[in-house]
């Protein structure tokens, strides 16, 4: 895969106005600072559908700036949030030289997703897994992995035939070319809203479990989809049977093993510096108060960041008087990585809810083959 130089981060969020009880909100598109694509998708099987209602959410990469690392959210049942909607899963693309990340949705419609054989009722265009009928959701046995034991609304429908790719992103190098269609643009200007607080916490999970890092498992992961969000143990997991393709990430990045390599995250000084985001909010005057907000939040983070580092540096200096042997001085190495990478994990969570604080009003909602 082709290494692609480090560019500006930009983070925009693109919210509509809202009209009466309803509103339209474009899909979320995140600019991120990533120098080189994600890996192709991963192949698993797909776990049995644990109930009525639930929705097949594909897997995907996902981007870490802390550990500057793509990890793998594993794909997942989750109930639909509202009767009637059906979810347009998210999707990596190159545009105008540089990598932009749009955010899954849900609503009546499904939308455009890159082109992105995902599998699972999602090959590249439109939705194959099933239909809301009468205030339920019929689901197409041709497609998902249902017990009809404990789901009787199912019917055999067809599934349509495409070439099987694993290609992860849309356009730049061997990327996927597909363009939105007409219908598919329309859906994206219906009502629809943003994922619902399971999936927030399954990817939270996910981004917190080190095995699923791009550089540890190598496109690869051995938690590949679940039965419910969150639920990364038990029967419901599903491992990836294998990768969807080579991975070569660059190897001046942290974790790829190259001369240049910076190593793994143990204390605050080996992080990367903050991200910036942007959001568009239609209004200058909100824009504005985002910035100022942001600044302030940077601000208290370096602090955070520069006070445990002391702090750590400190501690150091005691093992040193104490002539601590080599168990102490990894006991306490672990320390510092975990108060590191929690410290890190917080710092994401409290960005990212500032911008969506800016965003779309918050839903109240709870594979590839």
């Amino acid at each position: 895969m082709r290494t692609i130089s480090l560019r500006l981060v930009s983070f925009v969020l693109v919210v509509l106005a809202m009209c009466m009880a309803m509103s339209t909100v474009s899909p979320a598109q995140i600019r991120i600072s990533v120098g080189f694509g994600p890996p192709p998708l991963p192949v698993y099987e797909q776990p049995v559908c644990p109930g009525d209602g639930y929705l097949w959410t594909p897997g995907y990469w996902a981007w870490d700036p802390d550990f500057q690392d793509y990890y793998w959210v594993p794909g997942t049942w989750v109930l639909a949030p509202e009767v009637g909607f059906l979810w347009t899963p998210p999707y990596w693309a190159w545009v105008d030289g540089g990598w932009f990340f749009y955010d899954g949705w849900w609503g009546p419609t499904v939308g455009f997703y890159g082109g992105i054989y995902y599998g699972f009722g999602y090959f590249g265009s439109g939705f194959w897994g099933g239909r809301w009928e009468g205030g339920h959701f019929f689901y197409n046995r041709a497609v998902f992995n249902i017990n009809v034991t404990n789901i009787h609304i199912v019917y055999n429908g067809s599934a349509p035939h495409f070439n099987v790719n694993h290609v992860s992103y849309n356009g730049g190098a061997g990327g996927i070319t597909a363009r939105a269609t007409a219908a598919e643009e329309a859906a994206g200007r219906e009502r629809h809203i943003g994922a619902v607080a399971a999936q927030t916490e399954h990817i939270n999970a996910a981004r917190g479990n080190p095995q699923l890092r791009a550089s540890a498992n190598h496109g690869k992961p051995p938690i590949a989809a679940t039965a419910r969000p969150g639920e990364f143990s038990g029967q419901g997991v599903v491992n990836a049977r294998e990768a969807g393709g080579e991975y070569h990430p660059p190897a001046n990045r942290p974790g790829a093993g190259g001369e240049q390599s910076h190593g793994p995250v143990v204390h605050p000084k080996d992080l990367g510096p903050i991200e910036r985001n942007n959001v568009n909010t239609g209004s200058e005057k909100s824009d504005r108060k985002f910035q100022k907000e942001q600044d302030k939040l940077i601000a208290q983070q370096n602090k955070e960041r520069d006070q445990l580092q002391k702090q750590q540096e400190k501690e150091h200096q005691q093992l040193q008087k104490q002539r601590a042997g080599e168990a102490r001085q990894q006991q306490v190495e672990q320390k510092h990585q975990q108060q590191t990478q929690d410290m890190a994990q917080r710092h994401t969570e409290q960005r990212q809810q500032l911008v969506q604080k800016y965003s779309a009003p918050a839903s109240r909602g709870g594979g590839r083959r």
